[in-house]
């Protein structure tokens, strides 16, 4: 399935973020473990700019996306700036509390956190720091093992126990983006979140 997506803006203070209409899906993760990748494969088009070089996105960049054959957008995904990479300057990671924080513990409309992982290197510290403030602020969220294409059956296997064992309770996806596994699990997971908000709200 390809949806129908449109760039709204580029954030980087609560005061232009945009009017809180849409149940809102964030994407969090550390520099480079490849979340434009996972927004692109989801809506099936080059949304969000990829990049070789980590940290490359400081904003949090909102895109509309509607349903093929709604005459109006179903969903808002927010790519919100990676995190944990060494070289970034001081000065822009000292930014992100003024915009980050306040998004994720204040937004109305945030729905659902997709927290993506990558599945080829142990959970780090700073994972279990985010989801560990997700918790504290009451968000929910599923865990997305990014990459798994690049492990076979039986590291891929062990990935995801050690994962769950880091990770306890947590409901968590292997996906690629390259070959698309994953892909609809998400989104069942997306819509799920989705759906639950219009029906509190009719």
């Amino acid at each position: 399935m390809r949806v129908l997506t449109r760039f709204l803006t580029a954030a980087t203070d609560p005061h232009h973020f945009p009017a809180p209409t849409l149940p809102e899906i964030a994407f969090l993760g550390r520099s480079n473990v490849g979340k434009s990748s996972v927004i692109n494969s989801l809506v099936g088009t080059k949304l969000a700019r990829t990049s070789s070089t980590p940290g490359r996105t400081r904003s949090v960049n909102f895109y509309e996306v509607r349903w093929p054959g709604k005459p109006k957008a179903d969903l808002i995904f927010a790519d919100l700036p990676g995190y944990g990479y060494a070289r970034l300057a001081r000065e822009v990671v000292q930014q992100w509390p003024s915009f980050i924080e306040p998004y994720l513990k204040d937004r109305p409309c945030l729905t659902l956190c997709v927290v993506l992982i990558d599945a080829n290197i142990p959970p780090q510290p700073s994972d279990c720091q985010l989801l560990e403030f997700l918790a504290a602020a009451g968000r929910l969220f599923v865990l997305i093992a990014t990459k798994s294409d690049r492990l076979s059956g039986n590291q891929l296997q062990k990935s995801m126990h050690d994962l769950a064992n880091q990770y306890q309770g947590a409901r968590i996806l292997a996906y690629s983006a390259k070959t698309g596994a994953g892909r609809e699990e998400l989104w069942q997971e997306i819509r799920l979140a989705a759906n639950r908000v219009q029906q509190s709200q009719s």
